[in-house]
């Protein structure tokens, strides 16, 4: 741990001043986070926690990449799911705060395997001595039913991401806080290219629930710098124009060839994040 040294001068009042010097160390505490997943949001996560001081280890499943973990001032893992019970004692859990950001990859590997390693995952950190989490998971575990969603229990007890929420929070060894993002925007995931072009796409007056990367960002952040913990969160911009009109838009601003969408409404949600900006006092960029 660092120390700063301060000296105290105390000035008593008899028949003459006379100071006493008095030495002590008051211990400067560092803000430290470990990241399970530094991925496209992970990664500008680690990074702009780093230049607000923060101590950042990060994981990658990727041996190619732990260089860029490094030089970017972030104390690297190689970190594989599969065999999470290896890293126990592992200098990775070292923080005051774990992040886990780890979406299923359904195309890898089947749902009962991805829970067997949150289950894994959660008794590896019960064991570290972490008592707060942050689980990143996604509006997806609300399923279409058209209507507003508000309140914080998801209705699609299948979804794997549902379950591993649950694995987290109904433990007691730790206090989670689970952030459900919307459709994720930013770096490389420019909406101008998704339907840009395409014919007779469904569904054309479906509202979108979008979040863009740095409101992901600013709300870590925050929940990082508020200490909340034991919260359940929507993340999704209040602006919810339809599909056609906003993917319409987005391509027309980039140059490129219009999407054609059908004029219906079918499924749909709207994804209602009042309680994020009530709570937080979060304000989020337009779309």
């Amino acid at each position: 741990m660092n120390y700063t040294v301060f000296s105290v001068n105390i000035q008593m009042k008899c028949q003459n001043y006379f100071m006493i010097h008095l030495p002590f160390k008051i211990p400067v505490l560092e803000k430290n986070i470990s990241i399970l997943g530094c991925g496209w949001l992970g990664l500008p996560l680690a990074i702009s926690l780093i230049a607000n001081g923060w101590k950042v280890k990060g994981s990658t499943t990727r041996a190619d990449k732990v260089n860029l973990l490094s030089d970017n001032e972030i104390e690297a893992f190689l970190v594989q799911l599969s065999n999470i019970g290896l890293l126990k004692g592992s200098k990775f859990w070292d923080s005051e705060v774990l992040l886990i950001n780890v979406p299923p990859g359904l195309k890898r590997q089947t749902a009962n395997q991805y829970l067997e390693q949150m289950r894994n995952l959660a008794e590896v950190v019960a064991a570290s001595g972490i008592k707060k989490v942050i689980f990143i998971s996604s509006t997806s575990v609300y399923p279409e039913l058209n209507n507003i969603v508000t309140g914080v229990d998801a209705v699609d007890e299948s979804s794997p991401l549902l379950q591993s929420e649950r694995i987290f929070t109904l433990n007691s060894n730790f206090k989670t806080t689970v952030i459900r993002f919307g459709g994720l925007i930013g770096p490389a995931r420019d909406p101008s290219r998704w339907f840009a072009g395409k014919k007779d796409i469904p569904n054309g007056r479906a509202p979108v629930n979008l979040i863009h990367l740095d409101d992901c960002l600013g709300i870590i952040k925050l929940i990082l710098e508020r200490d909340v913990y034991g919260e359940t969160y929507h993340a999704a911009a209040p602006q919810h124009p339809t599909k056609a009109e906003f993917y319409t838009e987005a391509a027309k601003n980039a140059g490129l060839a219009e999407p054609q969408f059908v004029d219906e409404l079918l499924e749909w949600k709207v994804i209602d994040a009042e309680k994020l900006m009530q709570q937080l006092g979060y304000t989020f960029k337009p779309l």
